[in-house]
């Protein structure tokens, strides 16, 4: 059994972790400041023994005795991300000097949660952890971008310098339940769009592409990754390589809806990635981590979800 402490807990991938972590008979602090997480995601746990919840910021230092962090904190769609673009920036780089700071105090393993978005616009397809990216450090996406590009810096350089163990994931798009209905993302978008009978936006002609993967295999990784020795530290990317349009997924979502959405198309956002596929050869060698369940699977699990947050 171990000490636990997750940052961003309360959100949509903290949540699930929160969960596994505490079924596995390990104590668990969440740590989370609500603006994107939700006590309703953590519900089911309070008043658990192993589970402490605690509304907390991670701009601010924090001090708890324990054996891994887990740096969830940040917004991480671009709804959420750019609305504070200065707090996006500050939760990702000063979130990560505290984290780190107590990681190294105490001698506990941290794994950052980084991002595919490290990759920007890639001009590499698809996308290996050699690749350094194609980002703009100026436009409207690059507080989120850029902010973690940073956080991955820190930890390499509190690694090389204080020897703290450190774990860097890269996370490819993610879908499932505890998704918040308004964040902006394809999925959560296309569902909420479609079973309210509403048509369904797409952004530019929806031949972009990107490949979505299920929270349960995401979780599976993050944790495969922490086990692993102090040798292995990262970056490693954790995707599903199942490849997909927009126009595709929204087809797919209408079907299992049953819903009678058409489509209607918009502006591309500026900075928007034409494509998005990991390259996870590096996954199978280390964690021996391959996604298991299937688009339409993880579509009908999700839509279920949101169905019953209508009710």
């Amino acid at each position: 059994m171990k000490r636990i402490l997750i940052t961003g807990g309360a959100g949509f991938i903290g949540s699930h972790l929160c969960t596994r972590l505490i079924n596995e008979g390990h104590d668990v602090i969440c740590l989370d400041n609500f603006f994107t997480g939700s006590k309703r995601n953590v519900i089911h746990l309070i008043g658990n023994p192993r589970f402490e919840l605690v509304r907390h910021d991670v701009i601010n230092p924090f001090h708890a005795e324990v054996d891994e962090i887990y740096n969830l904190a940040c917004p991480a769609s671009p709804v959420h991300y750019q609305y504070n673009a200065i707090k996006t920036i500050k939760t990702s780089v000063m979130g990560a000097i505290n984290m780190l700071g107590l990681a190294k105090r105490i001698n506990a393993k941290i794994l950052q949660a980084s991002t595919s978005e490290v990759y920007g616009d890639p001009i590499v397809h698809p996308q290996n952890e050699s690749y350094w990216g194609n980002v703009n450090p100026i436009g409207i996406r690059s507080c989120y971008d850029e902010g973690k590009r940073c956080a991955e810096a820190l930890f390499m350089d509190y690694h090389r310098q204080n020897g703290v163990r450190i774990k860097i994931i890269r996370i490819f798009n993610t879908y499932g339940p505890n998704m918040h209905p308004n964040d902006g993302r394809v999925v959560s978008n296309f569902i909420v769009q479609a079973l309210k009978g509403r048509d369904i936006t797409l952004f530019g002609d929806g031949n972009q592409t990107r490949s979505f993967q299920y929270v349960d295999d995401l979780i599976e990784g993050m944790m495969r990754l922490m086990a692993t020795d102090d040798k292995i530290i990262g970056p490693v990317n954790v995707g599903n390589p199942n490849e997909f349009t927009i126009k595709e997924l929204a087809e797919r979502v209408v079907a299992l809806t049953s819903s009678s959405s058409g489509f209607i198309h918009k502006n591309l956002p500026s900075d928007d990635p034409k494509q998005r596929q990991p390259d996870i050869s590096y996954a199978k060698k280390v964690l021996d981590w391959s996604p298991v369940v299937e688009l339409e699977e993880g579509l009908t699990k999700t839509i279920d979800y949101f169905r019953n947050l209508e009710e």
